[in-house]
């Protein structure tokens, strides 16, 4: 009686309810996977439902192994998601504010200033500097969140004397030009020279001493490579590169400033391919941490050899030669190292501003290598439709490089969350590898959600030929049904099969 009773309005009604909340949980569901790269349906099934219905026990060895084995995959994971300085970073005042007085936006994310700014206290403050006044004054700047507040600290503290501190802050966010951030710097080298060598002296004397001289250290080293930094925007690339020669003679152990990458980048500009062969036949050692700047370095210098006269039809037909070989194979080291550069180089996607902490393989890296580099392979010829014609074909090799790498580790499934906080998401689309497919739950919903839209719109609109529609489909979907019982009533005695109906 009581379905009887029902009017079509209520199915109606009930379908475009149901269209209703499929449709919200498809835009959650859009919504969830564009943030957080996962399913939340899922997520919520393999963290919840699954250990209910015990597939997780806790009791047995091989349970207890596997979560170890995730422990030390986590771990692994989270050292393989290190963020670095970018050996390359732009001047803050000179060259990212002139970005955004010029376009509105901002090129710096909130995650990546802050990391700067524990650079900064890391290597310009030590717990003396409370017996210099001016030293005192520049650890609180380097706290301070304004940019303002920590402009005219720096002009405090030069005040009471030259501190070479107070200089950087000035040379990196308030000079608005290179030449002005390089008269800053020469400025800066003669003070924290006068310190190096005073705290030079007396780094025996006690630990205080040591961890002063170690600051003072820092300091020097990083005015010199900004030095050398500011002669290389402005043209003068010979003199650059003997001043990053001389550093890294001068300081041969502090390989964490990477001056290697920076010296790499001017040799490029200079052309001189033999030292820059030289470089890295020394940095590009199995035991030392890779980088995209090592590897499609690498891969440009074996390019350089053939890429003038490769031709895929020709390589087709006859093969590829020994040094082709070479070239593609460089190639597809550094593709699987960091496969998000390619796209940049061969200006696929657009380019922005490279950020001052870089994610080793991610896409902050990426970015950060095309900035500086894509010049370098445009100069070589056939250089970029090589890597064009052979890139793709890294990733036959690597088919689950999540799992498995080639000549690397797997691909750590961190890099697209620490990119994210690292890059200007705002007006810069976050490259993601591999590529992830739309979850199934998402197709599900937008199936179901289309469908219950579609049929309450079409019942009504034309509710007496939905009904006949409904009729046949049913029918139609019973027939199977019908014919095999049909067999069977033949086949079957009619006594027992009134007794089967019976029952």
């Amino acid at each position: 009686m009581f379905l009887n009773t029902l009017t079509p309005k209520f199915y109606v009604a009930l379908t475009g309810t149901s269209s209703l909340i499929s449709g919200l949980i498809l835009i959650f569901e859009w919504w969830y996977f564009r943030k957080y790269g996962t399913s939340f349906i899922e997520q919520v099934s393999v963290s919840h439902l699954r250990p209910l219905l015990g597939g997780v026990d806790n009791s047995s060895p091989t349970n207890s192994n596997s979560s170890n084995g995730d422990a030390d995959s986590n771990r692994q994971s989270v050292s393989e998601c290190k963020v670095w300085r970018n050996p390359l970073n732009l001047f803050r005042g000179a060259e990212y504010n002139r970005y955004t007085w010029v376009t509105g936006r901002e090129p710096l994310t909130y995650y990546d200033m802050n990391l700067s700014a524990q650079d900064h206290q890391t290597f310009f403050t030590c717990d003396s500097d409370h017996l210099r006044p001016a030293d005192a004054i520049m650890q609180k700047a380097w706290r301070e969140r304004n940019p303002q507040a920590r402009i005219s600290a720096a002009h405090e503290a030069l005040e009471l004397e030259d501190c070479a501190t107070a200089y950087i802050l000035l040379a990196e966010e308030e000079a608005t030009t290179i030449v002005e951030a390089e008269k800053l710097f020469k400025q800066a080298v003669k003070a924290g020279e006068g310190c190096y060598r005073r705290s030079q002296q007396l780094q025996h004397h006690g630990a205080q001493y040591e961890a002063q001289h170690r600051r003072d250290t820092n300091v020097l080293v990083y005015i010199k490579r900004r030095l050398a930094m500011c002669s290389r925007k402005l043209g003068r690339t010979r003199e650059a590169v003997k001043m990053m020669r001389d550093l890294m003679k001068e300081f041969p152990l502090l390989s964490m400033f990477n001056i290697h990458e920076n010296l790499l980048e001017s040799l490029l500009e200079l052309q001189n391919y033999a030292d820059v062969q030289a470089v890295l036949a020394k940095y590009d050692d199995i035991s030392l941490p890779k980088s995209a700047t090592i590897c499609y370095t690498a891969a440009l210098l074996k390019a350089r050899a053939v890429s003038d006269k490769f031709s895929p039809e020709a390589a087709s037909r006859r093969g590829l030669s020994t040094a082709e070989m070479n070239a593609v194979e460089a190639i597809h080291r550094a593709v699987e190292f960091n496969p998000h550069v390619p796209k940049y180089l061969l200006e696929m996607k657009s380019l922005i501003l490279p950020p001052e902490h870089i994610l080793k393989r991610g896409d902050s890296e990426a970015i950060a290598y095309a900035f500086f580099h894509l010049q370098h392979w445009k100069r070589v010829e056939g250089a970029l439709n090589l890597l064009h014609c052979t890139w793709e074909g890294t990733f036959r090799m690597i088919p689950y490089p999540l799992e498995k790498g080639h000549l690397f580790y797997p691909y750590p499934i961190c890099t697209e969350t620490a990119d994210r906080e690292l890059l200007p998401t705002v007006f810069h689309e976050v490259s993601v590898y591999p590529k992830k497919e739309l979850p199934f739950f998402i197709l599900f919903t937008a199936g179901l959600c289309s469908f219950t839209a579609m049929l309450a719109l079409l019942t009504h609109q034309f509710p007496e030929l939905m009904g006949v529609f409904a009729k046949a489909f049913l029918s139609t979907l019973f027939a199977p049904l019908n014919f095999i019982m049909e067999k069977v009533e033949s086949i079957l005695p009619s006594s027992l099969w009134h007794q089967l109906t019976r029952i």
